[in-house]
């Protein structure tokens, strides 16, 4: 177990608090991830025995599976500052270049969704990762003028959840590309009742396993479910998290026993029930459940699909014959599947 106290349950900061503490502080505390773990201590390892920065580094993987934390814990190890900024963040080159010429020799910048970065600051981040310096352009037209200016060494730790989206010259500049997994159940588990140390919740093996077995492979969704359990036991069971507890909380929530919210059954629910099945379009689906499409296709399509439970074709979603068992329907014949 971690040796920091766990959080008073009567702070007034806890809200506040509560992600930041939750979150590893090094790798001895960061569960699962195991062989990308195990990359990074080498790599880390190796840059501080020459006593230089580390190589660029690129987290790819789907959201809330400890990006941004191990982006945290590459600086702790390097024991150098962290900047964090974002893709989105960054749409004109000279949003980077404000940002480059500010670090310190060493720093690591993490940079967030680094696909949704435009397309010149990306130009400038080439040269920037390889060289260490950026070319400033002053003026405009053929009078523009491109003043080099140095950088310090630094180490970039990129995160995309669509590393696809990443032009190839970017890619090839990352001294290592780690590719996140989703956590197995025993992991997550693990990770489950160290928060709930965190937080001084009382939850025993059998309550660890249902919120666990709820998560979706994902940690953030995992810490995220142990909060709303400790708030029903909080007011209906004194405070103690047993198995039944956790299991009517995540009920009262609609999280149903493979994970599956309220948006996910919906989403399956009307290609068995309004679509027979399918195949049907993806605006349509998004219409009948009332949502924006790419809600639909970023949220909720890539868990049922990895369940199962959907099958995205060229004619569009198809539900599955375990998709319809999980809402209790009958799938038609299978040659009216498709």
């Amino acid at each position: 177990m971690d040796d920091f106290p766990p959080l008073d349950p009567g702070s007034s900061d806890e809200d506040k608090i509560v992600d930041a503490v939750l979150r590893p502080q090094d790798f001895t505390q960061f569960l699962g991830q195991q062989r990308v773990v195990d990359q990074l201590s080498l790599v880390l390892s190796a840059a501080k025995q020459r006593q230089s920065v580390a190589d660029h580094v690129l987290l790819s993987g789907p959201p809330g599976l400890g990006k941004t934390t191990l982006a945290m814990i590459i600086a702790h190890e390097m024991e150098a500052p962290l900047r964090i900024s974002s893709g989105p963040a960054i749409q004109h080159a000279g949003d980077l270049a404000a940002i480059l010429s500010g670090l310190t020799e060493g720093e690591v910048f993490f940079l967030d969704e680094i696909h949704r970065m435009s397309r010149p600051a990306e130009e400038m981040l080439y040269l920037a990762m390889e060289d260490f310096r950026v070319d400033v352009v002053v003026g405009k037209g053929p009078g523009a003028t491109a003043i080099p200016l140095d950088i310090p060494p630094f180490t970039l730790v990129g995160a995309t959840t669509r590393v696809g989206l990443l032009p190839s010259p970017l890619r090839d500049r990352f001294g290592l590309t780690a590719q996140l997994d989703f956590y197995d159940t025993d992991t997550l588990i693990d990770i489950v009742q160290r928060s709930a140390h965190v937080l001084n919740i009382e939850i025993d093996a059998q309550a660890s396993q249902v919120i666990a077995s709820r998560s979706r492979g994902t940690p953030r969704i995992a810490n995220r479910l142990l909060r709303r359990v400790r708030d029903f036991a909080e007011v209906r069971t004194q405070g103690k998290v047993s198995a039944d507890s956790a299991s009517e909380a995540l009920d009262l929530f609609e999280v149903d026993p493979l994970g599956l919210d309220r948006l996910d059954r919906e989403v399956l629910e009307a290609v068995c029930h309004k679509f027979g099945g399918g195949p049907v379009g993806l605006s349509t689906l998004a219409i009948a459940v009332s949502e924006e499409a790419e809600t639909v296709a970023e949220v909720a399509e890539p868990f049922l699909v990895r369940l199962g439970f959907l099958m995205r074709t060229t004619r569009g979603r198809v539900a599955t014959a375990a998709g319809f068992a999980h809402i209790g329907a009958t799938p038609p014949a299978q040659g009216d599947l498709f």
